[in-house]
């Protein structure tokens, strides 16, 4: 449930700024919410949260509740929940939503848990892949006090949000993929590594080639656990990667990809290589 959007519905052409009335102020107009007596803290959420170009992805979120004894946080027509917003605060941010309010367990009379999730398609152009990268977490709470949620007296509702409660990375799922040849080989011959980096590309739902990026070339030796970084090579203009290096172990050959803000990290799954 997009409680914003909510509120703003029944509220007729009423803008969002008008629901950040000052507490302190007493509410006589019957379209304007009042403020409601919550505050919002100790946010949790996931450091990133990758979204490819297909499936839904949930992420997990909590935070406390706090509340004055006027506010039932058991009624049936209260919700609240925790969203992201891109940018700055404002009616026109970019924001990503859960399809349901969270559930909250108080923890004194005064004080609830609340945990939900952020619900985030792809498919639905939602984000835009400009829109990769630092988000910011808010919270909101609306009682209705029994209001007809399709037709309330909105001077009877009260609303709060609260922003700058924490941060995630949204982030373009990435793939990386990697072919050593020609194998087998014998010992001390050329061998040429290729590959590709790409990531998610959620305006059209498909994956393209990141351009210019450092990718490390590492090679681990048959019988052991650990890679080493052999050098670093560059993508072209497609993504692609192309090097050469001499083969002198068996053993396994991969790119890794460190990632950035917008783009998580990616290693190939190592490509095991002959040498006679």
């Amino acid at each position: 449930m997009r409680i914003r959007a909510t509120v703003a519905a029944v509220s007729g052409a009423l803008a969002l700024s008008a629901l950040a009335v000052p507490a302190a102020q007493a509410v006589t107009d019957s379209g304007t919410p009042y403020t409601l007596n919550v505050s919002f803290s100790n946010v949790t959420i996931a450091n990133a949260i990758k979204v490819g170009v297909s499936n839904e992805v949930s992420t997990k979120y909590s935070y406390t509740l706090t509340h004055g004894a006027d506010v039932d946080i058991t009624a049936s027509d209260f919700y609240t929940d925790a969203f992201l917003y891109k940018g700055s605060y404002s009616d026109t941010a970019p924001e990503l939503y859960g399809d349901n309010p969270a559930t909250c367990t108080a923890t004194s009379s005064t004080t609830a848990t609340c945990t939900g999730t952020v619900d985030i398609y792809p498919t639905d152009a939602d984000p835009k892949s400009a829109d990769a990268g630092t988000w910011s977490v808010a919270a909101e709470a609306v009682a209705f006090n029994g209001q007809d949620q399709n037709n309330p007296d909105l001077s009877k509702v009260g609303y709060k949000d609260q922003s700058g409660l924490g941060s995630t990375l949204v982030q373009r799922y990435s793939k990386l993929t990697v072919d050593a040849g020609p194998e087998p080989i014998a010992k001390g011959r050329t061998l040429t590594v290729t590959g590709k980096l790409s990531r998610a590309n959620w305006d059209d739902n498909n994956y393209h080639g990141y351009t210019n990026q450092p990718v490390k070339l590492q090679f681990r030796k048959a019988g052991t656990t650990t890679y080493t970084t052999i050098k670093t090579v560059y993508t072209d203009s497609y993504g692609n990667l192309k090097t050469t290096t001499t083969a002198n172990y068996d053993g396994y050959w991969r790119f890794s990809f460190a990632g950035t803000s917008t783009t998580p990290a990616v290693s190939a799954t190592g490509d095991y290589v002959d040498v006679r």
